[in-house]
């Protein structure tokens, strides 16, 4: 039950932060799932591209499916946020003022940079 929360978690904050600031997979769900989840960046990647499948991913899902490197259970759930995740991010994007939302963009991507140099 824990890990359907978290994949939840993780879908619906990819989800707010796509609709916020046009990002998700990369940035926001592998270094979840490799961080929370502990999985390697193989099955990190394949999950994130089952969860954005359609229409971008499917190539690459097949790929890493046939490897045996998606967890399906976490790509569905992850969508699932995605998709609710999105409209709200959406909705506070339109919300904020562009010099307010720009700001907040660079703060993010700055605090994603330091992590990931000092991980």
């Amino acid at each position: 039950m824990t890990q359907i929360i978290g994949f939840l978690i993780i879908g619906i904050l990819a989800g707010v932060l796509s609709g916020l600031f046009g990002i998700g997979g990369g940035l926001i769900i592998i270094p979840a799932l490799i961080f929370f989840f502990k999985m390697n960046q193989h099955l990190a990647q394949g999950t994130s591209l089952g969860a954005l499948l359609l229409p971008v991913g499917i190539l690459g899902f097949i790929e890493y499916w046939r490897h045996g490197n998606v967890n399906l259970t976490g790509a569905i759930l992850i969508a699932v946020g995605l998709f609710v995740g999105a409209f709200f991010g959406a909705y506070i994007a339109n919300v904020l003022p562009t010099k307010t939302l720009s700001k907040l963009f660079a703060i993010f991507l700055i605090i994603v940079a330091i992590r990931i140099f000092f991980k």
